[in-house]
């Protein structure tokens, strides 16, 4: 069987309601759909959850609105991060935040759902939204690496889980780094800006050696430029493809070995985007 995984920052749930999420929605119907920067409170959250399932409903992804099993968890500070996730898959676990992180600044940030496929196979995916830092904000690299520092703890832990028998796993999100300079279409001008400096690119390399996950897009793409998945508001970086790539699927490695393509789904014009950023979808056969 084939499923579709799908990440995407949202840039604000209720924003791209009003800018034609539902019109992807109900093109794509993604199986499991992790959603970054939800940013709105349950009471909003709830109705856009039920039209997006109401489009699963209309495309004949499933029967019923309650097919699309869906979970979040909303930033302790108003206005900040929120995650989300949504599946067709049945989900026989959740698990809400990053353990060993209490911070209100660290909530609404990291989610797991063990889904199952009709087959019996279970898979953890993980919706992650790492912190974007700021170079002239020590406070804030300083919440981002812990954040980082402390991901390492509950990877490892999944990595061993999927190595010995277990549920493999994969960590879906927007990870606001970029790896390599063919994740950038500017790397030498952004080596000392967040998301591109050599300490935060170090934590990708381990995650990639030491615990053994696999950037999926880029063992399916190559060592291609790009493709990117954000581009400023600025300007025209996204006319001129001035972008980043921080959006990834890291995945154990058996999981990985079943990823057959990708799709990133950049918008044909600036005016038709419903985020700054594009979903990232990859198909496994599993």
């Amino acid at each position: 069987m084939s499923i579709v995984i799908t990440t995407s920052n949202v840039n604000g749930l209720r924003a791209a309601n009003r800018k034609g999420i539902m019109h992807w929605a109900g093109e794509h119907t993604p199986d499991v759909w992790c959603m970054q920067e939800v940013r709105a409170p349950q009471s909003e959250i709830d109705p856009i959850f039920n039209k997006i399932a109401d489009t699963y409903v209309d495309s004949g992804k499933v029967a019923d609105p309650t097919g699309l099993h869906t979970m979040n968890e909303i930033c302790r500070i108003k206005g900040r991060a929120g995650v989300g996730l949504l599946s067709t898959l049945p989900v026989v676990a959740e698990r809400y935040g990053l353990p060993g992180l209490e911070e209100d600044v660290d909530s609404g940030r990291w989610i797991e759902a063990d889904v199952r496929t009709p087959e019996g196979y279970e898979i953890t995916v993980v919706c992650v939204y790492v912190h974007s830092g700021d170079v002239d904000d020590p406070n804030k690299m300083h919440q981002k690496f812990r954040f980082l520092d402390t991901m390492l703890t509950r990877m490892g832990q999944l990595r061993d889980e999927a190595a010995h028998g277990g549920r493999q796993a994969v960590l879906c999100g927007d990870f606001n780094i970029a790896h390599t300079p063919l994740d950038i279409k500017n790397a030498k001008s952004n080596v000392t800006h967040s998301g591109f400096l050599p300490e935060e690119r170090a934590y990708i390399d381990k995650w990639l050696g030491e615990y053994e996950f696999v950037d999926v897009m880029r063992e399916l793409a190559g060592d291609i430029q790009g493709p990117y998945t954000w581009w400023s508001q600025r300007g025209r970086a996204f006319d001129n493809n001035t972008g980043w790539r921080l959006d990834y699927q890291f995945a154990t490695p058996e999981l990985a070995q079943t990823a057959r393509g990708f799709t990133i789904d950049k918008a044909p014009t600036y005016d038709a985007r419903w985020s700054d950023h594009a979903p990232l979808s990859i198909t496994y056969d599993v």
